[in-house]
């Protein structure tokens, strides 16, 4: 999944979100409604909304220098067999599927180091997940076949 996504599918949703973790109500809303709305299958929005949690909480509580306002930008499409995602921010540059630590999958909940858990969850719930740096940009893409 090389390119971006460029809205040539009519399928969509694109959302501007803040910096802000309070964001994350606003987005499921939105990816709730646009599961409904294509008719796609409804385990796709808990799918997504679990890697979007993971992914965004990760940008806003770690990934920014400063306290000053970001947008972070979601885009979705839908064809006849998947649906695509793309979380796009101008936060520092950090590819979560290399730079997450692996997850401690052995010992025991209380003993385990915190980090790497929720990337290993996107990666296992998404059949693509990829990332990119395009400029000062961030690009992670995700997908996942239904059809």
């Amino acid at each position: 999944m090389d390119e971006r996504i460029d809205g040539a599918v009519t399928n969509r949703l694109d959302m501007l979100l803040r910096n802000d973790l309070s964001e994350l109500g606003r987005l499921a809303e939105a990816v709730d409604e646009f599961i409904e709305r294509n008719q796609l299958p409804p385990d796709l929005a808990f799918k997504f909304n679990l890697c979007f949690d993971e992914l965004i909480t990760n940008t806003v509580s770690y990934g920014y220098d400063d306290a000053g306002p970001h947008e972070i930008r979601v885009r979705m499409e839908a064809d006849a067999a998947e649906l695509r995602a793309e979380v796009e921010d101008d936060a520092a540059a950090f590819d979560p599927f290399a730079d997450a630590p692996p997850p401690d999958l052995t010992s025991e909940v209380d003993d385990r180091r915190v980090g790497g858990l929720g990337v290993f969850l996107v990666k296992k719930t998404m059949d693509r997940a990829s990332y990119r740096r395009e400029g000062d940009r961030n690009l992670v893409l995700l997908a996942k076949n239904f059809g």
